[in-house]
């Protein structure tokens, strides 16, 4: 399992994931919901046995994983997402064994 830096605060319950920059939580790392070992821990049952996966993008064209983009959703004239000159960010996924819970993290520029 790969155990490259992640952002470990959340946005409070109710408020948007937008509201945090990209890239300012990174330095925020393994603080939240961590043991005494420093173990990430599920942020919905505190169990410490999380499997590290990715959400798939199986769309026409893509890159087979999910992307985040920052900003509110804005429609082109053909339905699509308006998307050109925006910076994508890989999204790390976690679930965890005990409760099913996916933890969810925005930390790559790709």
């Amino acid at each position: 399992m790969n155990q490259g830096p992640l952002p470990t605060r959340l946005p409070a319950q109710g408020s948007a994931h937008t509201a945090l920059p990209v890239l300012a939580s990174l330095r925020h790392t393994r603080r939240m919901n961590s043991g005494a070992d420093g173990a990430f821990a599920c942020t919905f049952c505190g169990d410490q046995r999380l499997d590290e996966g990715f959400v798939e993008d199986a769309g026409e064209q893509s890159y087979g994983y999910a992307r985040w983009i920052p900003g509110p959703l804005q429609r082109g004239p053909f339905g699509g997402a308006k998307r050109m000159g925006k910076p994508r960010v890989e999204i790390r996924a976690f679930r965890c064994q005990r409760c099913g819970h996916l933890e969810l993290f925005a930390t790559e520029v790709v």
